[in-house]
Formats: C-alpha cells, sequence, structure tokens
C-alpha cells in the first residue's frame, strides 16, 4: 500500500503566500518524481511544478511566484506559493511516481486534493 496525503491549503487573500506539502509513505522502494497539479472549477487538471533528481519543471504561468522542494529523506514535497491570484485558485494535487517495494513495478499515485483559495 501507498499513501499520498497534502495538507496546507486554505483561503489567502490575493498577494498572499501559502505552503503546501505532501508526503508519500508506505510500500515505497524508491520515487522518481514528486509534483503538484491543480484543478479549477469547469477546468482541466494541470501542471504546475514536478521535480526529479535531473530536473524541476514549472508551469508559465507559476514560474517566478511558486517553488517546489523535495525533502528526499522523508519523501515529501512542498510547493511554496507566492504573489497569489485569484486565478491560482483550484483544488492542488499531489502527484508521486514511484517504485513499490513490493513488486518493483513503476506507478502514478495522486493525493486527495487540497483547496486553495484565493480571495479579498
Amino acid at each position: 500500500q501507498v499513501q499520498v496525503v497534502e495538507s496546507g491549503g486554505g483561503l489567502v487573500q490575493p498577494g498572499g503566500s501559502l505552503r503546501l506539502s505532501c508526503a508519500a509513505s508506505g510500500s515505497i522502494f524508491s520515487i522518481k518524481v514528486m509534483g503538484w497539479y491543480r484543478q479549477a472549477p469547469g477546468k482541466q487538471r494541470e501542471l504546475v511544478a514536478t521535480t526529479s533528481s535531473s530536473s524541476t519543471n514549472y508551469a508559465d504561468s507559476v514560474k517566478g511566484r511558486f517553488t517546489i522542494s523535495r525533502d528526499n529523506g522523508k519523501n515529501v514535497v512542498y510547493l511554496q506559493m507566492n504573489s497569489l491570484k485569484a486565478e491560482d485558485t483550484a483544488v492542488y494535487y499531489c502527484y508521486a511516481q514511484l517504485i513499490r517495494t513490493y513488486d518493483r513495478r513503476l506507478r502514478d499515485y495522486w493525493g486527495q486534493g487540497t483547496q486553495v483559495t484565493v480571495s479579498s
């Protein structure tokens, strides 16, 4: 069993900051990629940021405002969001691509999502 759990969402005013956290746990042999996606009402889920041992990627819409970081020892990924805008309002989902210990298969896992609302 593998669990991916997010925390840190909430309501923030435009221009404010918020930090999301995500922890992966369970039968994990190694994690290849961790990251964040988001889905706004009526829109498709979109990439926000991902990080691996070789690269870090950001959506153009968040570059310079959001920072993704990872604590490899704890299988935790963070998303520091600064200068938040109303258009950042969405449900944010944590993503992990990992190899399971019991079958050594590469699989994708998602968290349950955390709501981020940017409003005055």
